[in-house]
């Protein structure tokens, strides 16, 4: 298979797997990542589906490139397209359980695919998604990236909580492993350059 086929594959892969990791994590009703929440206040707030939500909320991010010049690519667009479609076929398909055992599997399963999902996608190499290119186009501007995610994680956290996103133990467990698991996966999953001969 081509280098390019397979980063298409990956990207295309990951952003699957990232809607279907929002719809497992929202299932297990045990807590968001803090853009979740966000989006989950506005779905109930508005009364469209959560998947709409987060593809608006991508596309109003990405507006926010321009000032800043940031050039999306297609992984950038199609993040805008795909992950929302994801999470609505699977709140469509996957029930939520009613044992605890099975939410927390539910949430394990969300948090390590999403980790997963950001590894294939960023490893892609084919445009960051709107919220990632936000924090860099920021940081590139010579504002700290530590700075500028912990800023922009906090507020949508608390507009999503404001809004009645949920926030738990899930909310807790991904801050604390969304940074490992996506740095070990992007590490496992980088599409690398074909050597040329």
């Amino acid at each position: 298979m081509s280098n390019r086929w397979r980063r298409l594959g990956g990207l295309y892969a990951g952003l699957v797997f990232f809607g279907v990791s929002i719809g497992l994590m929202v299932r297990a009703g045990l807590g968001l990542d803090p853009w979740d929440v966000l989006h989950q206040g506005l779905a109930g707030r508005t009364g469209l589906p959560l998947g709409w939500i987060v593809n608006l909320t991508a596309a109003l991010v990405l507006l926010l490139w321009f000032p800043l010049r940031q050039r999306p690519g297609l992984g950038t667009v199609s993040n805008v397209i795909v992950v929302g479609l994801a999470a609505d076929a699977t709140l469509t398909v996957v029930a939520e359980p009613h044992q605890l055992g099975w939410r927390v599997a539910f949430l394990v399963a969300g948090i390590v695919g999403n980790g997963a999902a950001t590894g294939l996608y960023i490893g892609a190499g084919l445009g960051p998604g709107p919220r990632d290119g936000l924090m860099t186009g920021l940081a590139a501007r010579g504002h700290s990236t530590r700075v500028m995610r912990t800023a922009i994680e906090v507020t949508v956290l608390a507009l999503g909580w404001l809004l009645g996103g949920t926030v738990g133990i899930g909310t807790l467990l991904y801050a604390l492993s969304i940074g490992p698991l996506a740095q070990f996966f992007i590490s496992k999953l980088e599409v690398r350059p074909c050597a040329t001969a």
